[in-house]
Protein backbone atom coordinates (compact mmCIF):
# COMPACT_ATOMS: atom_id res chain seq x y z
CA UNK A 1 0.00 0.00 0.00
CA UNK A 2 1.71 3.16 -1.52
CA UNK A 3 1.55 6.63 0.60
CA UNK A 4 -1.86 7.58 -1.25
CA UNK A 5 -3.84 4.65 0.13
CA UNK A 6 -2.03 4.83 3.25
CA UNK A 7 -3.58 8.31 3.95
CA UNK A 8 -6.73 7.92 2.01
CA UNK A 9 -7.48 4.74 4.27
CA UNK A 10 -6.31 6.61 7.52
CA UNK A 11 -9.38 9.29 6.34
CA UNK A 12 -11.69 6.78 5.97
CA UNK A 13 -10.96 5.23 9.31
CA UNK A 14 -10.96 8.47 10.97
CA UNK A 15 -14.76 9.11 8.91
CA UNK A 16 -15.99 5.89 10.09
CA UNK A 17 -17.05 6.35 13.71
CA UNK A 18 -20.20 8.21 12.69
CA UNK A 19 -21.95 4.95 11.37
CA UNK A 20 -21.44 3.04 14.57
CA UNK A 21 -21.99 6.03 17.31
CA UNK A 22 -24.91 4.14 19.20
CA UNK A 23 -22.50 1.31 19.37
CA UNK A 24 -19.52 3.39 20.57
CA UNK A 25 -21.84 4.78 22.94
CA UNK A 26 -22.34 1.59 24.33
CA UNK A 27 -19.41 -0.14 24.42
CA UNK A 28 -16.37 2.22 25.16
CA UNK A 29 -15.23 2.23 28.72
CA UNK A 30 -15.07 5.61 30.86
CA UNK A 31 -11.87 6.76 32.31
CA UNK A 32 -10.36 6.54 35.54
CA UNK A 33 -10.54 9.68 38.12
CA UNK A 34 -6.68 9.42 38.43
CA UNK A 35 -6.65 10.52 34.71
CA UNK A 36 -8.49 13.23 34.54
CA UNK A 37 -6.66 14.31 37.91
CA UNK A 38 -2.99 14.39 35.89
CA UNK A 39 -4.72 15.93 32.78
CA UNK A 40 -6.38 18.70 34.13
CA UNK A 41 -4.35 21.70 35.50
CA UNK A 42 -5.32 23.25 39.16
CA UNK A 43 -8.11 25.80 39.11
CA UNK A 44 -9.01 24.58 35.70
CA UNK A 45 -12.66 26.45 35.35
CA UNK A 46 -13.80 26.02 31.64
CA UNK A 47 -12.17 23.08 29.56
CA UNK A 48 -12.74 22.32 26.10
CA UNK A 49 -13.32 18.50 25.40
CA UNK A 50 -12.08 18.08 21.55
CA UNK A 51 -13.16 15.66 19.18
CA UNK A 52 -15.80 14.17 22.13
CA UNK A 53 -17.46 11.77 20.22
CA UNK A 54 -20.45 10.28 22.11
CA UNK A 55 -19.16 12.62 25.70
CA UNK A 56 -17.71 9.70 27.30
CA UNK A 57 -15.00 12.13 28.82
CA UNK A 58 -17.45 14.76 28.83
CA UNK A 59 -20.47 13.47 31.20
CA UNK A 60 -16.86 12.62 33.78
CA UNK A 61 -15.61 16.48 33.27
CA UNK A 62 -19.24 18.00 33.91
CA UNK A 63 -19.81 15.92 37.18
CA UNK A 64 -16.53 17.32 38.64
CA UNK A 65 -18.41 20.87 38.18
CA UNK A 66 -16.73 22.48 35.21
CA UNK A 67 -18.12 24.34 32.34
CA UNK A 68 -17.51 22.54 29.23
CA UNK A 69 -17.86 22.97 25.59
CA UNK A 70 -17.17 20.03 23.65
CA UNK A 71 -16.16 19.58 19.82
CA UNK A 72 -16.91 16.59 17.43
CA UNK A 73 -16.31 17.20 13.54
CA UNK A 74 -18.81 13.40 13.12
CA UNK A 75 -22.72 14.13 13.04
CA UNK A 76 -23.83 10.92 14.06
CA UNK A 77 -21.53 11.28 17.10
CA UNK A 78 -22.89 14.57 17.36
CA UNK A 79 -26.29 13.78 17.20
CA UNK A 80 -25.44 10.66 20.57
CA UNK A 81 -24.13 13.16 22.36
CA UNK A 82 -26.76 15.52 22.50
CA UNK A 83 -28.64 12.82 23.84
CA UNK A 84 -27.05 11.89 26.55
CA UNK A 85 -25.47 15.09 27.36
CA UNK A 86 -28.40 17.98 26.02
CA UNK A 87 -27.00 20.54 28.31
CA UNK A 88 -23.60 20.94 27.19
CA UNK A 89 -22.85 22.89 24.09
CA UNK A 90 -21.53 20.17 21.35
CA UNK A 91 -19.93 22.40 18.08
CA UNK A 92 -19.26 21.08 14.75
CA UNK A 93 -14.79 21.06 14.07
CA UNK A 94 -11.57 19.98 14.44
CA UNK A 95 -8.11 20.00 16.05
CA UNK A 96 -7.06 21.89 13.19
CA UNK A 97 -10.21 23.96 13.16
CA UNK A 98 -11.85 24.73 16.64
CA UNK A 99 -14.35 26.52 15.71
CA UNK A 100 -13.90 28.91 19.65
CA UNK A 101 -12.70 32.30 20.47
CA UNK A 102 -8.71 32.98 21.34
CA UNK A 103 -7.59 32.19 24.78
CA UNK A 104 -11.04 31.23 25.60
CA UNK A 105 -10.27 28.31 27.79
CA UNK A 106 -8.27 26.86 30.83
CA UNK A 107 -7.71 23.36 29.21
CA UNK A 108 -8.02 21.47 26.14
CA UNK A 109 -8.67 17.61 26.79
CA UNK A 110 -9.02 14.74 23.73
CA UNK A 111 -9.72 11.49 24.30
CA UNK A 112 -8.83 8.46 21.69
CA UNK A 113 -8.30 10.69 18.96
CA UNK A 114 -4.98 12.84 18.72
CA UNK A 115 -3.41 9.74 16.59
CA UNK A 116 -5.65 11.06 13.77
CA UNK A 117 -4.47 14.81 14.01
CA UNK A 118 -1.93 16.55 12.14
CA UNK A 119 -0.05 17.66 15.15
CA UNK A 120 1.55 20.87 12.91
CA UNK A 121 -1.56 22.42 12.30
CA UNK A 122 -3.44 21.00 15.61
CA UNK A 123 -0.94 22.43 18.36
CA UNK A 124 -0.77 25.84 16.94
CA UNK A 125 -4.72 25.63 16.79
CA UNK A 126 -5.09 24.10 20.09
CA UNK A 127 -2.94 26.54 21.78
CA UNK A 128 -5.04 29.56 20.39
CA UNK A 129 -7.65 29.05 22.17
CA UNK A 130 -6.19 27.89 25.36
CA UNK A 131 -5.54 30.94 27.87
CA UNK A 132 -1.72 31.65 28.59
CA UNK A 133 -0.38 28.88 30.64
CA UNK A 134 -3.45 26.20 29.55
CA UNK A 135 -2.74 22.70 29.63
CA UNK A 136 -3.32 20.17 26.35
CA UNK A 137 -4.53 16.64 28.13
CA UNK A 138 -4.40 13.16 26.07
CA UNK A 139 -5.91 10.41 27.00
CA UNK A 140 -6.22 6.70 25.41
CA UNK A 141 -7.78 3.40 27.21
CA UNK A 142 -5.44 0.48 25.69
CA UNK A 143 -6.45 -2.73 26.65
CA UNK A 144 -3.20 -3.70 29.30
CA UNK A 145 -0.64 -5.86 26.85
CA UNK A 146 1.41 -6.70 29.78
CA UNK A 147 -1.61 -9.75 29.97
CA UNK A 148 -0.88 -12.66 28.55
CA UNK A 149 -4.50 -13.22 27.48
CA UNK A 150 -4.75 -9.90 26.29
CA UNK A 151 -1.98 -9.85 24.26
CA UNK A 152 -3.37 -12.74 22.60
CA UNK A 153 -6.43 -11.01 22.22
CA UNK A 154 -4.63 -7.95 20.62
CA UNK A 155 -2.87 -10.21 18.09
CA UNK A 156 -5.87 -11.32 16.79
CA UNK A 157 -7.36 -7.16 16.14
CA UNK A 158 -3.76 -5.92 14.32
CA UNK A 159 -5.85 -3.31 13.35
CA UNK A 160 -5.66 -1.45 16.43
CA UNK A 161 -2.04 -0.90 16.70
CA UNK A 162 -1.82 2.59 15.67
CA UNK A 163 -3.93 4.16 18.55
CA UNK A 164 -1.41 1.82 20.78
CA UNK A 165 1.60 3.21 18.83
CA UNK A 166 -0.11 6.70 19.17
CA UNK A 167 -0.50 6.88 22.68
CA UNK A 168 2.73 5.75 23.72
CA UNK A 169 4.61 8.86 22.55
CA UNK A 170 2.32 11.76 20.98
CA UNK A 171 3.71 13.90 19.34
CA UNK A 172 2.35 17.77 20.12
CA UNK A 173 4.92 20.66 18.94
CA UNK A 174 5.43 24.32 19.53
CA UNK A 175 4.06 26.26 20.68
CA UNK A 176 4.03 23.86 23.80
CA UNK A 177 6.06 22.52 26.24
CA UNK A 178 7.78 19.06 26.42
CA UNK A 179 5.00 16.27 26.30
CA UNK A 180 4.96 14.67 30.04
CA UNK A 181 3.53 10.75 30.13
CA UNK A 182 1.58 8.93 32.83
CA UNK A 183 0.04 5.94 33.16
CA UNK A 184 -3.05 4.60 35.38
CA UNK A 185 -4.04 0.81 35.37
CA UNK A 186 -7.62 -0.52 36.16
CA UNK A 187 -9.97 -2.95 35.04
CA UNK A 188 -13.66 -3.37 34.01
CA UNK A 189 -15.70 -6.69 34.08
CA UNK A 190 -17.47 -6.82 30.64
CA UNK A 191 -19.96 -9.49 29.09
CA UNK A 192 -18.89 -11.22 25.72
CA UNK A 193 -21.55 -9.35 24.39
CA UNK A 194 -19.62 -5.96 25.77
CA UNK A 195 -16.48 -7.24 23.76
CA UNK A 196 -17.76 -8.25 20.84
CA UNK A 197 -19.11 -4.65 20.92
CA UNK A 198 -16.26 -3.26 21.67
CA UNK A 199 -14.78 -5.14 18.90
CA UNK A 200 -17.25 -3.83 16.18
CA UNK A 201 -16.68 0.35 17.66
CA UNK A 202 -12.90 0.15 16.68
CA UNK A 203 -12.57 2.19 13.07
CA UNK A 204 -10.65 -0.36 11.33
CA UNK A 205 -13.54 -2.93 11.99
CA UNK A 206 -16.04 -0.83 10.94
CA UNK A 207 -14.57 -0.16 7.48
CA UNK A 208 -14.17 -4.05 6.97
CA UNK A 209 -16.68 -5.81 4.69
CA UNK A 210 -19.16 -8.18 6.16
CA UNK A 211 -17.61 -11.53 5.73
CA UNK A 212 -14.42 -9.72 7.52
CA UNK A 213 -16.25 -8.10 10.75
CA UNK A 214 -17.80 -11.81 11.08
CA UNK A 215 -14.15 -13.25 10.69
CA UNK A 216 -12.60 -11.23 13.32
CA UNK A 217 -15.90 -11.04 15.64
CA UNK A 218 -15.62 -15.06 15.63
CA UNK A 219 -11.93 -15.11 16.64
CA UNK A 220 -12.79 -12.67 19.48
CA UNK A 221 -15.70 -14.96 20.68
CA UNK A 222 -13.61 -18.09 20.73
CA UNK A 223 -11.14 -16.37 22.85
CA UNK A 224 -13.39 -14.99 25.48
CA UNK A 225 -15.72 -18.05 25.36
CA UNK A 226 -12.61 -19.75 27.13
CA UNK A 227 -11.96 -17.02 30.07
CA UNK A 228 -15.55 -15.99 31.07
CA UNK A 229 -16.51 -16.98 34.74
CA UNK A 230 -19.83 -18.48 36.27
CA UNK A 231 -21.05 -15.03 35.97
CA UNK A 232 -20.50 -14.72 32.48
CA UNK A 233 -18.19 -11.67 32.34
CA UNK A 234 -14.64 -11.11 32.48
CA UNK A 235 -12.34 -8.84 33.79
CA UNK A 236 -10.85 -6.25 30.84
CA UNK A 237 -7.45 -4.60 31.69
CA UNK A 238 -6.64 -1.66 30.94
CA UNK A 239 -3.94 0.89 31.10
CA UNK A 240 -5.43 4.72 30.28
CA UNK A 241 -2.10 6.30 28.70
CA UNK A 242 -2.42 10.31 29.54
CA UNK A 243 -0.25 12.90 28.28
CA UNK A 244 -0.34 16.56 28.87
CA UNK A 245 1.94 19.48 27.48
CA UNK A 246 1.54 22.89 28.81
CA UNK A 247 1.65 26.61 27.02
CA UNK A 248 4.44 28.90 28.48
Amino acid sequence: MDHDQRRAQRAAQARSFGAAAAVYERARPGYPAGALDWVLPPGARRVLDLGAGTGKLTRLLVARGLEVVAVEPTPGMREQFAAVLPDVEVLDGTAEDVPLPDDSVDAVVMAQAWHWVDPERAAPEVARVLRPGGWLGLLWNVRDPSVDWVAQLDRTLPGAGEEQLGSLAPRVGPPFGPVERYDVRWSQPMTLEGLLELTLSRSWVITLDEEGRREVLDDVRAQAEARLTGAGTLEMPYVTRCSRAKLP
